[in-house]
């Protein structure tokens, strides 16, 4: 049976993941959440995004990443009161899937819009092309795993925006280095284990639904072939007790910051205990 680990009454900023939810995570290392945001929401982060990036996605000044994926903006969500309620819900809900069998909370770690702009028009910003099967851990600078990515369209997309798939199961392969290291050669080229990890269809989103996926876990999408952005908006919380390795982060500035030092709780504040 698909037991709720808590309300899903309470339909806004979202609703809490399910038992059958969680399994499915820790399986596979991601997992579709089918009408996990009420809609308003998503319409009020899209009037955000487009609002800060423009209604092209790409009138933002560059992020200073040199990567196809998608364009990025710091979306600022702790400070926007309706955004702030949904990072802290989803914080709940990352407790739940990081199950750790100690009582660790959970730390915001970043939120940003990710718009990946259309792959036929010409762009100001990098971000229309495909996203090259990568593994998130190592680019977080962080000393333990356990991190995650809620992944949330802010429309119904298909496979022809350019939506996420996932290598199953390969979040227990451990650390796959950084995607920059493999000289432009596919990651499954590199470590060939991962050509036993059955490649999941991408996905097909409607309003509302979103994926989670371990920092683990090796993913990536196809190129955008609407003449529109495909909107995402990202939530990345970490296990509270994780701390910064003192590598170079592509997450935050750690000016100021000592390695192997807890997150200071005003910049990384505590959202699920």
């Amino acid at each position: 049976m698909d037991t709720a680990l808590g309300s899903n009454t309470e339909t806004y900023p979202c609703r809490m993941v399910t038992g059958d939810e969680v399994a499915h995570y820790h399986e596979y290392g991601w997992v579709q959440l089918k009408k996990f945001v009420d809609p308003a929401m998503l319409t009020h982060l899209l009037a955000k995004a487009t609002g800060i990036m423009g209604e092209d996605g790409d009138s933002n000044p560059s992020y200073g990443i040199e990567q196809p994926y998608f364009n990025a903006q710091a979306a600022g969500g702790l400070a926007n009161q309706a955004m702030r309620g949904l990072i802290e819900k989803i914080g709940r809900n990352a407790k739940h899937l990081l199950a750790r069998k100690a009582d660790v909370s959970v730390r915001y770690y970043t939120d940003f819009f990710a718009p990946k702009l259309p792959a036929a028009k010409k762009t100001k910003n990098l971000g229309n092309g495909p996203t090259s099967f990568h593994q998130d851990y190592i680019t977080f600078a962080v000393d333990r795993t356990g991190g995650m990515t809620f992944w949330i369209p802010l429309e119904e997309y298909g496979p022809q925006a350019g939506t996420m798939s996932f290598l199953n199961k390969s979040h227990r392969l451990g650390v796959l280095g950084n995607y920059t290291s493999y000289g432009g050669r596919d990651i499954r080229d590199v470590f060939p284990e991962l050509r036993d990890c059955e490649e999941s269809p991408q996905i097909h989103y409607e309003l509302g639904d979103i994926t989670v996926h371990s920092h683990l876990t090796v993913h990536g999408a196809g190129k955008n072939f609407l003449d529109r952005p495909r909107w995402a908006y990202l939530i990345l919380p970490q296990p509270a007790d994780a701390v910064w390795n003192g590598a170079p982060p592509e997450a935050f500035d750690p000016t100021g910051m000592t390695a192997y030092q807890p997150f200071s709780d005003e910049r990384f504040p505590i959202i699920a205990t």
